[in-house]
């Protein structure tokens, strides 16, 4: 499905209207607070230079798979997985400077070691290796555009 984000509206979520103003309640800070209103994150959109070949990277990641709607020369791509969806828009401008913000992931099975090897054949690079003797630490990555992300230990090798 081709088109600039914001046309197409099945990505973006649909709003309620405002609780009553009565239900409001005053807490230190800006704005008025609703107890039970949170937010929620609906996806993480990631900038990059080719929308469709970084979803597709990803997507191998994260064993999971790009849009169905998707197709490479789209302006964004969006991959929806078990935990959670990453929504990747086509920028003009190239990254230059080190992530605010990034994703820690660990492996589904298997261990840290051998999800950075395979991340590693999946085209990511290595950007820092802060693992230490006891096994404890992480590795630094870098996917195919540079954006940044960790590897640590799963679940087993945390308990074990």
């Amino acid at each position: 499905m081709s088109g600039p984000p914001a046309v197409r509206a099945a990505r973006r979520p649909t709003l309620s209207a405002d609780p009553p103003r009565e239900k409001w309640a005053v807490l230190p800070g800006p704005g008025p607070y609703a107890p039970g209103m949170g937010s929620l994150v609906r996806h993480i959109t990631i900038d990059s230079s080719d929308a469709y070949r970084l979803a597709t990277f990803w997507a191998a990641v994260l064993d999971a798979k790009v849009s169905d709607e998707d197709a490479p020369g789209d302006a964004d791509a969006l991959v929806e997985s078990a935990n959670g969806a990453l929504l990747f828009v086509t920028v003009p401008e190239k990254k230059s400077v080190k992530n605010r913000v990034h994703l820690d992931i660990v492996p589904a099975e298997g261990t840290r070691d051998e999800e950075v090897e395979r991340l590693l054949a999946l085209g990511a690079t290595l950007v820092g290796d802060h693992r230490v003797p006891d096994g404890r630490g992480w590795v630094t990555l870098a996917d195919p555009e540079g954006n940044e992300f960790c590897v640590e230990r799963g679940a087993a090798e945390r308990t074990g």
